[in-house]
Order: structure tokens, then C-alpha cells, then sequence
């Protein structure tokens, strides 16, 4: 016997609906194929019922998978609303077009993936100003008459049958609207009085029926609504409590066994759905392609993107896989819309004999494996909080010595402070809702914070500050792992705090794993701040990089404080974000200025970085240090509009980079730039030639300005600018220079530092003697001075003079220590202070790679005391000009 006959002998067997369609096919084949003017309604549901009965026989033998299965499914149901459309129109309107009325698809059919006996759930809009409608007709009475007739040709039914069940409740306040919606109208709903869940339902929206067009216009202006850059996580709140609801109102079918609700039960499909759904709502607005309606599809590219555990994804897919599957066998019994398995007994064993098992006891064992690793995944998303907090004094400090404050007078203070609301993000009754549902989990996190007291009064300071706390509570409340991680920054980074309180979606981007790793390619960053969501506006663009950046440095700044990544690492971090940025806005500034006053021909600008810029390490709170450089003829002349000469243009244009790096706005600052390090310092023009550039440097350019080049990079430009840029770079530094003492006026100049810019404290790995300073002088004037090891980057040219011999071993070892220092005070003791908890000095050793901090200050000693000597000797090696 082949599949498809074994199929239909099971079918036959075991299911009264498919064993009527078996008998009554073949005459269901003949009218259809003999009545050529069968009205709508009757061709309808004889298609419906043979392709229930093709799909059924395709699903039970194993040709069609789940996939097709929905698909025909869906297929069907989309050209069904498509054709009850036209008609509706046509039967009214004979000799109009049908247009101006759409059906959106949600749910199952909106995502292609329709149940066997599943109803639809469009919403169904339409547009006053193409509809068709009669003559003195009020076209709003026009679409809700063919949208009840619409609903008359799916739904009516007879010895045939029906053709489609059709639920229009999930419109707009379906309690009070008509059942058709004028366009403007919806989108007006959508975008101001929506309620959360209902982002969520339209992840699957589709333009299904009708319209297309007027269908996709609609989805495309409320999709702002749906995927937000920065999530309202009371979304996620509101999805997770309709869960915890469902399983309440369906108690009888949350335990396993016979009756389980396949769908709404513990561990069922909704369960699934659900779990790729608040990460697409978390993660969709920044990513769009998480932006996949099917849920199997939705959990492989949330996997792939590594939002989800790929482990998870694939038990859930499997999961849910076999849940449809199942649930469509008890849907084929009597093409009923139920979820719910069987009563024990016959009832059950007929559900699992038509999947081809034994009985129903061989179907639960086959469910259980998979019920029981779908709950256990979404409760881990979902889990139950602590009990409210108390009100009362004595009991509230009992709770918060219970959680570990070892002192409970002052929190006890503090939250009366929150609950009283005397800051105004707590002022209102949503604020203090929220505050009320994340306290417990926030006191224990507080509570096991490295320093509680100060993490506590750094949060009161947050609060304080904030326009609005709702987001951050509901944030927390949906990611109770993260207070402890918040806990952490406010414990240990005073600059990170200060970050989150002017931007509370800040700790959106901690959402997940991913934020603890490397920031990517400067490729990477470019496409990411180049991403269409930015706009086309020059001002928009602006200030989507700063949210970029600003997001990128607070998660970098977090790796530090979370111990996730070496500080070394970290530096080239910041590094690639910065020059990502540089890309961007400088290449869309060039744009932007060339609308106006075009291009100069044969000229380019060009961006030289120096300092920590251009050694690619930066810390937290680095500066830029740029030249602004250009090719060409200086002689030459702008061809736009509004005409300027060569010089005048690239000044002007690198005016406005510098804005775009560092004039703030409503997304936040940038970066501090400096460009003193010009041709001529501040005295000179802010822009030259690339010729210009290379005769100074050749001819007039003092030591430092040739150590200054020692680290230079180009950042910006074409490659063959760049190439032309690095190889003046290279000639000078290889001789092409003035003779001139560099020892004896590196000597100079590190006296004279010394004595403007004395260190700020003991831990100022920059400025103290043997410092960082130092290191950095005694590198250069080896460099220059035996014309070899160079790189811009510095621990690079350091092992490549420890390899010529001309520098010792010790050296690099001494960089890193100095620079993973550095690097780590800026964010957790800016002042340069030996901070005085012992849980910030624990975090500055293990950056260190040392084990305790005595070992930290006995290894920096050390490790000045050899810096500072192989300065002297690099100072005292030769005083010969070269």
C-alpha cells in the first residue's frame, strides 16, 4: 500500500469529516467541473472542502510538511477574502474596478500559517476617496454593506458547508467601530491610542486581500508602531501577563494529559509563539531582518542573529512542529475548531491512530518530551517575581535585611522618597505601578551589589534626573537579570550612570548577550549607522549615529565593569566606533555640502588621525585629535551652485565634520576634537593640501609634531588619498626631515608637560612619572631616532622594536598593564583616586589580570620605575640630531 493510500485508509478509519469528503469527492470534482456559472458562495466551499481533503491526505502521508500544509491553507484563505471582495464590489457596483477596499491578514493567516479548521482574523479598511459606491450613497454605509457581504459569502453555510470562519475583532476598538475602517482612521488609532499587545499582533500583518496596494500603504505607515527603535517594554509585560491570564482562564487545559489545551496550555503552541514574539518586539526595531512573520522562521533568524540560544530555537521549532501537527489531527475528526486533545479513552486513541500510532497513551509519551522543554523555556522568560514590597517601616527593613542590606535606614528612606513621588518620573500613577512591579526584584539586586550603599543612592540620582522612569522599570521587570547587572554599573562606573540618566534606553541594548561582545567590524558599524531607518535627512542621519555610538560606548563601557572583555579589547572597540563614525558623517556631511556648493574637481578632503585616534585605542572619554587635509589644486573652484574656491570649500566642509563629530543634540554629544595638531598648530589654516602638508613636514615641523606622526592613520578618504597620505607619512618619518636634536627636545617638552599637566592621582596611568606619557616619549624618540619599528599602533611598534633589539622585553608588558589601567580608571575612578570600595579596587585587579589590589599597586610601582628608566636611557642613548 503507498502513503497517500495508507493515508486515506487511516482518514477513512478514523475521522468522520475526512471519510464524508472521501465519499462525496468525487462529486464535489464533477460539479465543480461541470457548472461553470456555480454562484461564488457554493464553488467556494466546494473548493474548500476537497482542498480540506488533499491537504489532509498530503499531511497524513507524509508529501506535504507543516510548512506546505499552511501555506495551501493560507493560499486559499487570502484568494477566498480576494474573490468575496470582488464581488461584494461588483455586485453593487457592476461597472466599477474593485478597489479602495482591503483586507490585512493577522494572526495564522497573516504569517501563512492557517490551522486545518482555522478561522481568520482581518482587519478590514478602506479608502472614501477610491471606494465604489452607489449614487447618493454615504460610502462609509457603502463599505460596511460589503464587508457584511463579504462575510455572508465566507461564512454562510449549508449542506455544503462554509467556506471560512472570519473574526473581525481584533479592528480597532472593535466594541465601537464599524466592521470596515476608513484608512486614516486606523492609522490614526495605531499611532496614538493602540494598546501594547496589539504591536505584537501585527508582526504577522499582511496585505492579504483586495487593495494591495491600499493594504501595503497602511501596513507601511504604522509599521513605526510595531517595530520601535527603543521598545515600550510594557509590551513585553502585557504579552507575558496575557500568558499568565490564558493559563488562569484555561485552567483545565494547562495539565498535561488527556483535555491538554494544545494551543493555550503550560508548554503549548501559543507558548512558542509567544517567545518569538517578545524577542522580535525587543530586538525587531533595530534589526529588521528579526522582522520574519512565521514563528518557525522568526525563531531561526532570532537564532541566527544570536538573540535566542540556538539549542532553544531548535527544541521550540521541533516543538512546535509537532504541536501543529497534532493539532491538526484532532481538527480532521470532525473539522472542528478545537485545540484541545481528547477525553481519555477511545475519543484519544482515535486522534493518535490517525497520526498513525497506537493509542492515545503512545501520543502523550510522543507530546510530553516537547510540552515539558516549551514550558520550561518560556517560564525561564516569564518567571514569577518576588512578592510585593512591604509598605509598613519595621517590615520593609526586615525584607531589606533579609535581601543582605546590612544597613536598612537610609533604603528604607529612599523608596519612601520613590513611593511618596517626589521626583517627578514618579509622580504618576502608571510611574508608580511600575516602580511597585520591579521594587523586589530591584532590592535584591541592590542588596548583592558590590557596594549597595553606593549603588543605591547612584540609582537615586538616576531617578532624580529622569523625565520618565516607566520604560526602565518595565525594562527590568521583563529582564530581571539585568538589575543585577544595573547594580553593578551604578556600584562602579559614576560615567556610566551619568550616561544612563540622560538616556535611560541605554540599557535597552543589555538585553542580551550580544552586548558583552566585540562591536564588529568598522564595515559593521558603518552599515549599522548608514541604516535606512536613519532617513534620508541630514539632521535625522545625525542623530541616529549618536544613538549608535551612544549605545555602542555605554555596552562597551559595561564589558569592563562586567568583566567580559579585556580592556585592550575594549580600546579597539571605542577605536572602531569612533572612526565608524568618522566614515559616516564625514561622507554624508561631503554630501550634504556638495548639494549646495557641488564638488571641486580633482579634490577631495582627507582625515589624518593622531594620538590615541590614530594608535586605533581610545578610552571612554578619549578626544579625536584630526587633521583635515585635502587633494587637488587649492587654485581650483567649486562646479555648484554656489561656487567656492578650493581652500575656502575644504574649510568650510571640515567645519562642518567637526559639528557633526561634536555639536550636541537631542541624541547626545559625540566627541570632544581637536585639531591643534595642524600644520602651524592653532595659529595655522584648518585645512591644507596634501603638498602643503608634506613640504611642512619636510622642511618646518618641530619633534614633536614628526612624535605626533608617529601614530598618524588616515581615517577618511578615498584609498588612493589615503595611499598618497600614508607613503608623505612614511618618507618623513624614515628621514625626510629637519636634523634636529629629538632627545634632547622630547626631554623639553616632557619637562614642560610636567609642569602644566601634573598628574591627577595615584592612579593617573597617563601622567605619573613612568607613566603612559612616558612610555609613549621613550617609543617615539627610539622610533625616530633609529628610523625603524613603525605603526600607529602602539603596541605594535613596540614589539617591533623589541624584535630589532632596540627596545626591552618589558616593555610591551609595562603597555598593557598601563594601558588596561588607564583604559579602567576612566570609567570607575575618573578622578584618578584609589577608589574607596573594596569592590571597585576588586574590579580594577581582575582588569589587570592581577589578583588582588596590593599586587596592583606593587606591579604599577614596578612597572614605573621601568618605564621611567628606559626613558632616560632612550633620552641618553644619543643627543645626535637626526
Amino acid at each position: 500500500m503507498s502513503p497517500i493510500e495508507e493515508a486515506r485508509a487511516r482518514a477513512d478509519r478514523w475521522s468522520p469529516f475526512l471519510s464524508g469528503l472521501i465519499a462525496r469527492d468525487a462529486a464535489m470534482a464533477r460539479a465543480l467541473g461541470d457548472d461553470a456559472d456555480m454562484p461564488l458562495m457554493r464553488r467556494l466551499r466546494l473548493e474548500r472542502r476537497r482542498l480540506a481533503l488533499e491537504v489532509a491526505l498530503g499531511d497524513l502521508s507524509g508529501e506535504l510538511d507543516l510548512t506546505a500544509v499552511t501555506g495551501r491553507l493560507s493560499e486559499f484563505a487570502d484568494g477566498a477574502l480576494d474573490r468575496a471582495i470582488a464581488a461584494a464590489i461588483a455586485e453593487r457596483t457592476p461597472c466599477e474596478a474593485p478597489r479602495g477596499f482591503a483586507a490585512i491578514a493577522l494572526g495564522k493567516q497573516g504569517s501563512h500559517e492557517l490551522n486545518y479548521s482555522s478561522d481568520i482574523d482581518p482587519i478590514l479598511i478602506y479608502d472614501p476617496t477610491t471606494l465604489p459606491h452607489r449614487p447618493r450613497e454615504d460610502v462609509a454605509d457603502a463599505a460596511v454593506r460589503i464587508a457584511r457581504r463579504v462575510l455572508e459569502l465566507l461564512q454562510g453555510r449549508d449542506a455544503d458547508g462554509y467556506v471560512l470562519r472570519v473574526d473581525l475583532r481584533l479592528r480597532p476598538s472593535p466594541e465601537v467601530t464599524p466592521i470596515a475602517i476608513p484608512i486614516d482612521a486606523a492609522i490614526s488609532y495605531y499611532e496614538s491610542q493602540a494598546l501594547a499587545w496589539e504591536r505584537a499582533a501585527f508582526i504577522r500583518a499582511r496585505a492579504a486581500a483586495g487593495d494591495i496596494a491600499l493594504g501595503q500603504r497602511f501596513l507601511d505607515a504604522i509599521r513605526p508602531f510595531v517595530w520601535r527603535r527603543s521598545l515600550d517594554f510594557g509590551a513585553v509585560g502585557e504579552i507575558l501577563d496575557i500568558t499568565r491570564r490564558i493559563r488562569d482562564h484555561h485552567a483545565q487545559g494547562q495539565a498535561f494529559g488527556p483535555g491538554f489545551d494544545l494551543k493555550r496550555g503550560r508548554g503549548g503552541i501559543r507558548e512558542v509563539e509567544f517567545f518569538a514574539q517578545i524577542h522580535q518586539l525587543i530586538h525587531g526595531g533595530r534589526e529588521p531582518a528579526l522582522r520574519t512573520p512565521a514563528t518557525r522562521d522568526a525563531l531561526a533568524a532570532l537564532a541566527a542573529a544570536g538573540r535566542i540560544d540556538t539549542g532553544e530555537a531548535a527544541a521550540l521549532a521541533e516543538a512546535y512542529t509537532l504541536l501543529r501537527t497534532i493539532e491538526h489531527r484532532v481538527q480532521m475528526i470532525d473539522d472542528r475548531q478545537t485545540h484541545a486533545l481528547p477525553a481519555a479513552g477511545e475519543p484519544l486513541d482515535r486522534v493518535a491512530r490517525l497520526h498513525g500510532l497506537a493509542d492515545g497513551a503512545a501520543l502523550l509519551d510522543l507530546l510530553a518530551p516537547h510540552v515539558e522543554r516549551v514550558a520550561a523555556i518560556f517560564d525561564r522568560l516569564a518567571p514569577h517575581g518576588p512578592g510585593a514590597l512591604p509598605h509598613d517601616t519595621d517590615r520593609l527593613a526586615e525584607r531589606l535585611g533579609e535581601a543582605g542590606f546590612a544597613e536598612t535606614e537610609e533604603p528604607v528612606r529612599r523608596i519612601a522618597v520613590w513611593r511618596e513621588g517626589r521626583y517627578p518620573a514618579l509622580r504618576s500613577p502608571a510611574a508608580q505601578a511600575a516602580l511597585e512591579a520591579v521594587l523586589p526584584g530591584l532590592v535584591d539586586a541592590l542588596a548583592q551589589a558590590p557596594v549597595p550603599p553606593l549603588a543605591l543612592n547612584r540609582l537615586d540620582r538616576l531617578l532624580e534626573r529622569l523625565p520618565s522612569a516607566i520604560n526602565i522599570f518595565r525594562l527590568l521587570e521583563a529582564r530581571p537579570a539585568l538589575a543585577a547587572l544595573l547594580a553593578e554599573v551604578l556600584s562602579h562606573a559614576p560615567t556610566l550612570a551619568d550616561e544612563l540618566a540622560r538616556r535611560p534606553d541605554l540599557l535597552d541594548g543589555l538585553i542580551d548577550a550580544s552586548a558583552l561582545a566585540p562591536v564588529g567590524t568598522v564595515a559593521d558599524l558603518v552599515a549599522e549607522m548608514r541604516a535606512a531607518e536613519a532617513g534620508a535627512d541630514y539632521q535625522a542621519l545625525l542623530d541616529h549615529v549618536r544613538r549608535v555610538v551612544g549605545d555602542k560606548r555605554f555596552a562597551l563601557g559595561v564589558q569592563i565593569v562586567a568583566g567580559a572583555a579585556d580592556p585592550l579589547d575594549v580600546a579597539g572597540g571605542y577605536a572602531r566606533v569612533a572612526q565608524a563614525a568618522i566614515e559616516t558623517l564625514a561622507g554624508a556631511a561631503t554630501e550634504e555640502f556638495a548639494r549646495v556648493h557641488g564638488r571641486v574637481p580633482g579634490g577631495e578632503l582627507v582625515i589624518l588621525a593622531l594620538g590615541r585616534m590614530g594608535g586605533a585605542a581610545l578610552t571612554h572619554a578619549s578626544d579625536l585629535d584630526l587633521i583635515y587635509l585635502f587633494t587637488g589644486d587649492f587654485t581650483a573652484e567649486s562646479d555648484g551652485a554656489k561656487p567656492l574656491g578650493a581652500t575656502l570649500y575644504f574649510s568650510r566642509l571640515a567645519q562642518r565634520v567637526t559639528a557633526a563629530l561634536s555639536v550636541p543634540t537631542a541624541a547626545g554629544p559625540l566627541y570632544s576634537v581637536d585639531t591643534r595638531l595642524r600644520p602651524s598648530g592653532a595659529q595655522g589654516p584648518l585645512v591644507v593640501t596634501l603638498d602643503s602638508f608634506a613640504r611642512y613636514q619636510r622642511e618646518d615641523a618641530w619633534t614633536w609634531e614628526h612624535m605626533a606622526l608617529t601614530r598618524a592613520r588616515p581615517v577618511f578618504g578615498s584609498p588612493a588619498a589615503r595611499e598618497a597620505l600614508d607613503a608623505i607619512v612614511a618618507a618623513v618619518l624614515r628621514g625626510e626631515r629637519p636634523d634636529r636634536d629629538i632627545a634632547a627636545d622630547a626631554h623639553a617638552m616632557r619637562a614642560e608637560m610636567a609642569r602644566h599637566k601634573p598628574p591627577h592621582g595615584p592612579l593617573d596611568a597617563k601622567l605619573l612619572p613612568g607613566g603612559l606619557v612616558d612610555l609613549e616619549f621613550a617609543v617615539h624618540v627610539t622610533q625616530l631616532t633609529r628610523r625603524t619599528g613603525f605603526d600607529p599602533h602602539l603596541a605594535r611598534a613596540i614589539d617591533a622594536l623589541v624584535a630589532g633589539g632596540a627596545a626591552p622585553a618589558t616593555m610591551r608588558a609595562a603597555h598593557d598593564l598601563l594601558s588596561r589601567l588607564l583604559v579602567t580608571v576612566r570609567l570607575v575612578a575618573p578622578d584618578a583616586q584609589e577608589p574607596a570600595a573594596a569592590a571597585t579596587r576588586a574590579l580594577i585587579a581582575r582588569a589587570l589580570m592581577l589578583p588582588d589590589w596590593d599586587t596592583v599597586l606593587a606591579t604599577l610601582t614596578q612597572v614605573r620605575e621601568s618605564v621611567a628608566a628606559q626613558w632616560q636611557e632612550s633620552v641618553e642613548w644619543t643627543s645626535s640630531p637626526t
